[in-house]
This record gives structure tokens, sequence and C-alpha cells, in this order.
């Protein structure tokens, strides 16, 4: 019995990164679609299109903290399955858009679904664990290849079956997964082995919560503060990047599946920063992993300048590693910091300002394009990331969990 609990623990942790997976990309599948098909269909450019995923991507920051609290009080697999049916019914009813309008109502419906996830599924992650680096990485991993894979899978089925198929398989995939994971809690609960929120009693957590006392005030407004301009530098990078290939790789990238490509390639290989920076927070000093993530989002985006061709695309690869590398951070030391029992909605409220951020950056971006081109959006970003960078020298050398356990402290 307990290795079959064992096991669907194991076969939970994997829908949950599966569902990271999904969040991300069906809130991306729009910026390809507006780059390589509807600025075409619709007669409209580029930037005029793409403020239209700002009503998705508010939805997607203030509801977080709702669907947290409601995962607290009610029950957060519960809360998972709502996410899965949601987000593919409302991606299903977005490919039936006739208008810049419908099409903004749609969005917003994805973003009411995909709220749920951070602040639900990564509490699941960290549910029961002490070392939650490495977890938190390879949960984030899937997400970024959602990330990835919504530049590539929109890409081809823009060229083989129309922009509204973009929608409608991965919103047919994903009723599917919600399907089965319901089936797989049903299955978890005849065993016996459903999971309850366990917290955890060690001398080491303890310890961090008496310290962590003395420092919350400080460690929270870093948290906030990083989340923000990282939300900014996030959604600037992953929104922008097939656009800035489509204009920066014209010799290379020649249709939208190749663009599509491209962009896999590049998050694809970035997407395992996390699982290295999840690997030196569980065993270094946050300050110093932090520190050194930002600096080098500063370095990369001032390099990146009037890059094209291959140079361009290797500079990319060397920021998204960064930018992504950098997720994780922040959700651990809220997991070192919070109980279980409210730390739903602890990450709820880091994501609505993450997500907030996110969708403010939409017309900043369409109007940073607009007139100035991505030059000047890479400098707006480089000293976004040094602002983090500064911001993350204000942390205590060794916060409480590091000073408690870490094995090799700095």
């Amino acid at each position: 019995m307990a290795f079959r609990g064992a096991s669907i623990d194991r076969i939970h942790f994997i829908f949950l990164s599966v569902g990271h997976f999904y969040d991300h990309l069906f809130m991306l599948v729009f910026a390809t679609v507006a780059a390589l098909s509807l600025s075409h269909e619709w007669g409209m450019s580029y930037g005029e299109l793409i403020p239209y995923a700002t009503p998705g991507f508010i939805a997607f920051g203030l509801c977080s903290v709702p669907a947290g609290w409601l995962a607290d009080k009610w029950n957060r697999k519960g809360m998972m399955v709502v996410f899965y049916i949601g987000i593919g019914l409302s991606s299903i009813f977005t490919a039936l858009a006739e208008t810049p309008l419908q099409i903004g109502i749609g969005l917003f419906a994805i973003g009411l679904s995909a709220a749920i996830y951070h602040p639900v599924g990564v509490a699941l992650v960290v549910q029961g664990r002490e070392n939650t680096g490495v977890p938190l990485a390879i949960n984030g991993i899937f997400g970024n290849m959602g990330v990835a894979c919504a530049a590539l899978i929109t890409g081809f089925l823009i060229d083989h079956a129309g922009w509204r198929s973009a929608f409608v398989w991965p919103g047919v995939v994903s009723i599917a997964t919600g399907i089965a994971y319901a089936g797989l809690l049903c299955a978890g609960r005849s065993s016996g082995a459903e999971e309850t929120q366990r917290p955890v009693t060690s001398k080491k957590a303890t310890d961090t919560l008496a310290i962590s006392r003395r420092l919350l005030g400080r460690v929270f407004v870093i948290i906030f503060l990083s989340t923000a301009l990282g939300g900014f530098v996030f959604q600037s990078t992953t929104f922008t990047l097939p656009k800035v290939f489509d204009e920066r790789l014209a010799e290379l990238a020649i249709s939208a599946t190749l663009v599509g490509w491209y962009a896999f390639m590049v998050f694809a290989i970035a997407a395992f920063g996390q699982l290295v920076v999840g690997y030196l927070v569980d065993h270094y000093s946050i300050r110093s992993v932090f520190a050194l993530v930002a600096g080098l989002q500063a370095i990369c985006f001032a390099v990146m300048l009037g890059l094209k061709g291959w140079s361009a695309l290797g500079v990319s690869i060397a920021f998204m590693l960064v930018v992504f590398g950098q997720i994780p951070i922040n959700d651990v030391l809220i997991a070192r910091i919070t109980r279980s029992e409210w730390r739903s909605r602890v990450y709820a409220f880091r994501y609505i300002v993450t997500f907030s951020v996110m969708a403010s950056s939409v017309p900043l971006i369409a109007w940073i394009h607009m007139h100035w081109g991505f030059d000047s959006l890479f400098i707006v970003l480089a000293a976004a990331a040094a602002s983090i960078f500064t911001s993350v020298l204000m942390l205590p050398r060794a916060l409480p969990a590091e000073a408690c356990a870490s094995r090799n402290p700095q």
C-alpha cells in the first residue's frame, strides 16, 4: 500500500508539471498567432493586435488571489481539475473569434482559468517537502517547455491547419488531461493514498519559522520587488521572442514553422537553467545565486543591442537561460518562510504581482516596438535586471533555512 501511495504521488507530480506546461502554453499561443497570422489575415499591425491579450493577463494575475483562497478553503486538487477543463474549454471558445474584441474575450477566459495554476499547483509541488529547489525547478522546466512549445506548436498548426487549430487542439488535450487527473484522484482515495497537507515538523522547519519572523518584512519586500521586475522581464522576452526572430533572423527563419522552431530551441535549452538554479539554491546561498542570475541578465540584454542572425540567436539563448533560471528562486524563498495552510494565498499574492505586471507590459511592449523598436526594449530590460541585482544585495547573507541546514553554507 505504501509503495502504491508513493507511485500515485509520483504520477501526481507529473500531472502537476504537465499542468504547468499547459498554463504557459495557452497564455502564449496568441503571441505567435498575432505575430505570424492575424496581422496579415485581419489587416492589423503587431502593435495594434497584442493589446487584446491584456485582459487575459489581467485575469491571470488578479484571479490568482481568489483561486488561492478557494484552494486553501476548499480543495487544491479539486481546483486543479477545474484548471485543466476550464482552460481547455476557454481555448476552444477563443478559436471561434471573428473580431479582435471577441478574441480579447476568449483570451480573458483563458487567463481566468490559467490563474488557478500557480497559487494552487506550486503549493501542491512544495507541500510536505523540506528541500524544495529541485522539485520547483523540475516543475519550472515543464512550464518553460510550455513557453517553448507555444511558439513551435502554434507555428506548425498555423502553417498546416490555420490559426484556429492552434487554440482547438491544445484545448481538447487539456480537457482529456483533466478527466484523467480526476480519475487519478479517485484512484488515490480508493487506495487510501490520498495525501493531506503535511506540515514539515523537523527542527529545521521550526528554527526557520522562528528566525523568519525577524526577517519577514525585508525578505517579502525584496520578493515582491524582484517579482514585479522579473515579471516584466519574463513577459517581454517570452512574448516578443517570436517577433524578434521574425525581424532579426530573416535569412534563417523564412516561415511560421521555422520561427516557431528557433523559438522552441531557445526556450527548450533555456528551460534547464531552472534545474541548475534549483540545485544551487538548495545547496548555496540564495543571495549569491540570485545576484549572479540578475547580473548576467543585465549583461546579456546590453549585448543584444543591434545583433542579427546567428549572434542574435546565441545571445537569445544566453539571456533566456538566466531569465528562466530566476523563476524558482522567489518560490523557494516563500516555501521556506510560510506555513503550508496559508501558502497558496501567499503564492497567489506573489503571482498577482507577477501577472499584473505582465499584463501591463503588453501595451508597453507594443508602444516601445512601434516607436523605437526592440533595441530600446532591451535597454529597458537591462535596467530592470540591474535593479533586481541591486535589491537582491539587500537580502541577508544567510537566510534562515540556509543558516540551519545548508550543506554548503556561503
